[in-house]
């Protein structure tokens, strides 16, 4: 079994914060109770071999389920240049130890160490350089379609949130994903509809706005019928992230994809609670 290179940023144990996250024994108690109940453990994986089988994970969803048209190194598994820059975090099922849930993160000293994030392959980030040395990417986000419940989602959301505070990182960016098959359906008018509803409601401030690099052309989709956008975009608008500019088509993974970019200091009060104790 193969370790991983170390750690750019001091993992731990869920049930362990360590550095600036100070939680009391009962919060820690409660998480561990609460993922417990859910049937679910949450780890970050320490072995390349458990970062295989969250890249099989990854393959049977994008691949398997969306279609995507991957070009991986191995068989079977979503791999690319990045994986071995991030950490990942990944949930498990405690009846069967089969990794359900997972998220990749690339650090500012690793996205340093492999020249950019996933995001800067995708979008023109230069409006983001002031907040670089504090912020991380999150990717490849995925759950097991019969997992597919609040509880494994908001399990990836609360390590997540502890591993920002405890390494004094403040800025989460990502790329959400819009398949572009709607009702059976190859086009463009799902994210035309939803980029038509975030831009009048979560924009982020103009000096943060980037522009996609294959932009999708939203404009010859009629937006007029609303489409609900998918649990997870729905999920970051609700913890305060906002929308950084118009979609991109990744014509890989056939996916329109929607900037975005989440604070800590925007959480809502109820989800720092839940998330942080605070």
């Amino acid at each position: 079994m193969n370790e991983l290179p170390n750690p750019t940023m001091p993992l731990s144990p869920i049930a362990l914060p360590r550095g600036s996250l100070h939680r009391s024994g009962t919060e820690r108690i409660s998480r561990l109770a609460e993922n417990e109940q859910n049937g679910i453990q949450v780890a970050w994986a320490q072995h390349q071999d458990e970062v295989r089988q969250a890249q099989r994970l990854r393959y049977a969803v994008f691949a398997g389920e969306m279609g995507a048209q991957l070009s991986t190194t191995l068989p079977g598994h979503d791999v690319d240049i990045f994986d071995d820059y991030c950490e990942h975090l990944l949930v498990r099922s405690q009846a069967t130890g089969e990794v359900i849930g997972t998220y990749r993160v690339l650090t500012p000293a690793q996205a340093k160490r492999v020249g950019s994030t996933y995001s800067d392959t995708e979008f023109d980030l230069t409006r983001l350089r002031s907040l670089r040395e504090r912020m991380v990417e999150l990717g490849r986000s995925c759950v097991h379609p019969e997992h597919r419940h609040g509880g494994v989602i908001l399990a990836l959301w609360g390590a997540l949130a502890e591993f920002m505070v405890r390494n004094q990182l403040d800025t989460m960016i990502g790329c959400a994903s819009i398949p572009m098959l709607h009702n059976g359906v190859i086009s463009g008018q799902a994210a035309a509809s939803i980029w038509q509803q975030v831009s009048q409601t979560h924009m982020a401030p103009i000096e943060f706005h980037v522009r996609p690099r294959l932009p999708l052309p939203v404009e010859q989709f009629d937006a007029s019928v609303l489409v609900e956008p998918p649990a997870l975009i729905k999920g970051y608008l609700r913890l305060g992230a906002k929308v950084l500019g118009a979609p991109a088509w990744d014509p890989d993974f056939n996916t329109a994809d929607l900037p975005m970019l989440m604070r800590i200091a925007d959480l809502p009060s109820r989800y720092r609670k839940h998330f942080l104790g605070v």
